[in-house]
């Protein structure tokens, strides 16, 4: 899967998840299996038609912004810093020219905490603060990071609902190839659990009802799957020139080889049935990394929980790799679904997966839906060197697949 093109490496990662907020915690969850979904205790999610969800905590910020700098930020956009520093901090010094930094973040929703509690804290009138604006615009994550790091690149914002974490990773990689940078700073971050937004997803039949067991709600493929769970964090990795991180002898995670992006063009909300974008999608990123379905071993599923989504990428999965063909796993059955930043999340899983050489679980699968022909691990699995997919499906049709390669030797 490589050629005379530029070859990108992974060298850096940093999350901020209900599974932990850093990569080892993060990593032995996702393995273990440990569902983050919980009741929410807090003040305004009682009385929900669905009340759980899986949030980030301990959630530590001194080491990261000051007391001011705080104040200034919706929650996403602080996951979005302290996940972004780490990632920059485990990449280490890449004596890069500012000018050659960029940032490229992925958010469906940023800005709603602070939105919500503007207008729901003041009988709905709203009386918004002079940082109103700053702290919900889309682009905030972004603004802080490029100036916190000093990346003075292009610096990037992705709005495509559920796909943006992975489209920013994918623009991530194009930004390198292209030369309009010599580092990228890619991911996502999505803070949206809150009372209007449980409300709203649940009223069109998005979200699980299971509110005696949270913890067994998110069941991807599974006959009882009834929806997904919803959850916030961030996740960002670093991406260089496979050159320039061998030069500095910096560690390789995995290469980032292939990106694809399109859309079904079907419906707002509702997947084509076919799977016509998403396999066009998978196809066009394995294209993307001079590969071919033979060289795939592991896919990192989109996998939400949700009965027509997994349906019908069961169904994309099965026609592109045979039935069974390899195994496939979804993480949100473990973290929920973050949105924005499940691409993000997701990337980050498939690197640890190809470094660990570990599948991780799919957890809550008690019956597997008949029509889901696909190898659904329910525990870890040794991982076959190979390609790794990540797959990325949204509202409004967008798409998007990453294909990782191992380290080189």
């Amino acid at each position: 899967m490589t050629g005379s093109r530029v070859r990108v490496a992974v060298t850096g990662l940093g999350v901020r998840t209900p599974a932990g907020n850093q990569i080892k915690e993060f990593w032995e969850t996702v393995v273990a299996g440990r569902s983050c979904a919980r009741t929410i205790t807090a003040p305004g999610f009682g009385g929900l038609p669905v009340d759980f969800a899986c949030q980030v905590s301990d959630l530590s910020t001194s080491a990261y912004v000051t007391p001011k700098q705080e104040r200034r930020m919706d929650r996403a956009t602080l996951l979005a810093v302290c996940a972004a520093a780490d990632a920059v901090s485990d990449a280490g010094p890449a004596h890069v020219p500012p000018e050659r930094r960029a940032v490229v973040t992925g958010t469906g929703l940023a800005g709603n905490e602070t939105g919500e509690a503007t207008l729901l804290g003041h009988d709905g009138r709203g009386d918004p603060s002079a940082l109103y604006v700053p702290k919900v615009m889309h682009n905030a994550a972004a603004a802080f990071i490029s100036m916190r790091h000093r990346l003075l690149g292009p610096s990037l914002t992705i709005s495509t609902a559920c796909a943006s974490g992975g489209h920013a990773v994918g623009e991530g990689l194009r930004l390198l190839r292209e030369g309009s940078a010599d580092m990228v700073l890619a991911g996502g971050a999505e803070a949206c659990v809150s009372p209007t937004i449980l409300l709203a997803f649940h009223r069109c039949g998005a979200l699980s009802q299971r509110k005696a067991e949270p913890e067994r709600a998110s069941r991807p493929f599974d006959t009882d799957r009834d929806g997904f769970v919803l959850a916030e964090g961030a996740a960002f990795v670093v991406l260089e020139r496979l050159e320039d991180a061998a030069r500095r002898g910096a560690r390789v995670y995995a290469e980032l080889a292939g990106y694809g992006r399109t859309s079904d063009a079907y419906h707002l909300t509702m997947p084509d049935p076919d799977g016509d974008g998403a396999e066009r999608c998978i196809r066009q990123a394995l294209a993307d990394a001079r590969g071919s379905a033979g060289d795939v071993v592991h896919v990192n599923a989109h996998g939400s929980g949700t009965p027509l989504n997994d349906a019908t990428e069961a169904k994309v999965i099965a026609r592109l790799f045979g039935p069974g063909g390899v195994p496939v796993t979804s993480t949100k059955s473990v973290l929920g679904h973050a949105i924005g930043a499940a691409g993000a999340i997701e990337a980050v899983v498939s690197v640890l997966t190809l470094h660990e050489r570990l599948v991780p679980p799919t957890i809550n699968l008690d019956s597997q839906d008949p029509s889901c022909e696909i190898d659904v691990p329910r525990e870890p699995r040794p991982l076959v060197p190979g390609a790794v997919v990540s797959n990325s499906f949204a509202f409004g049709g967008h798409n998007a697949s990453l294909v990782f390669t191992p380290a080189p030797s």
